[in-house]
């Protein structure tokens, strides 16, 4: 069973703005997950302003010290920062190393975010499709199921000795998503939405599906992010405190640098 003390592993909340008004207008920062698990440095989704929030955050986040970078999609909001991310990581191309891992719509095709000549700066990079598994030093990453969304995309769920962190990234609700994530001991959600009440398909979680979502899979904590405009206006820390209270069991909204320590197993302590 996964406990929260401290061991050097940590997740930081870089930007937890989703949805294209609340990023270009910067309501909340836009620049990813940084992941520390044993030893390895990673930065997810670097959306708009990622850079400059590694840098200026406390204590800084240096994009030299990466081990590497993973798009859930090619969206802008998750992807923006990542040809300046890869220049950071690699010093400019200087000390060539570090992976990328995402959708290849995302390295090809019509409308790829990934510049070629970036891609020579790499170490190493793989496309992530559905039922993938990727094996590091450190951890055990998978990407179960392709999500329901415009571009492909996908959740990301890492196995480490003292638990199971997933990620449930952009998507429409699907029921399968529950058994897929089942088993996560930190269950991040992306949470864009309050309520579905528009005429047009949203592609995006709203509260209520996240609500079913944490149900269904029981994880020890849930931490809700990337939200748009509806749900700001409605405050998500009430908006958790509220699903804390009606599921019994620990849910938090993600604010812009909340940094979250992980910790060893019961068994190892």
């Amino acid at each position: 069973m996964l406990t929260l003390e401290q061991k050097g592993d940590f997740i930081k909340f870089i930007g937890t703005a989703g949805a294209r008004f609340v990023v270009s207008r910067q309501l909340r920062a836009s620049g990813g997950l940084w992941f520390a698990l044993g030893g390895e440095k990673i930065l997810i989704d670097p959306g708009p302003g990622s850079l400059v929030k590694c840098l200026s955050s406390r204590p800084k986040m240096d994009p030299a010290g990466l081990n590497g970078i993973i798009l859930t999609h090619r969206h802008l909001d998750h992807s923006n920062d990542v040809n300046v991310m890869i220049e950071a990581m690699s010093n400019g191309g200087n000390n060539k190393g570090g992976f990328l891992y995402g959708p290849k719509d995302a390295f090809s095709g019509s409308d790829p975010v990934v510049q070629r000549y970036v891609r020579s700066f790499l170490g190493e990079e793989d496309y992530l499709e559905a039922g993938k598994q990727i094996k590091r030093s450190s951890f055990i990453l998978k990407t179960p199921v392709r999500h329901k969304h415009p571009v492909e995309t996908y959740g990301l769920q890492f196995f480490l000795p003292y638990g199971n962190i997933s990620l449930i990234a952009d998507t429409a609700y699907f029921p399968e998503l529950i058994e897929h994530y089942r088993g996560a001991d930190i269950l991040i959600i992306n949470v864009v939405i309050y309520q579905d009440n528009v005429p047009k398909k949203i592609y995006h979680l709203n509260l209520n599906q996240a609500k079913e979502l944490i149900r269904g899979i029981k994880p020890q904590l849930t931490i809700l992010t990337h939200f748009g405009l509806s749900m700001l206006k409605e405050k998500p820390y009430l908006l958790a405190r509220t699903l804390q209270e009606e599921l019994k069991t620990r849910v938090v909204a993600a604010s812009d640098g909340l940094t979250v320590p992980l910790g060893k197993s019961n068994a190892e302590s």
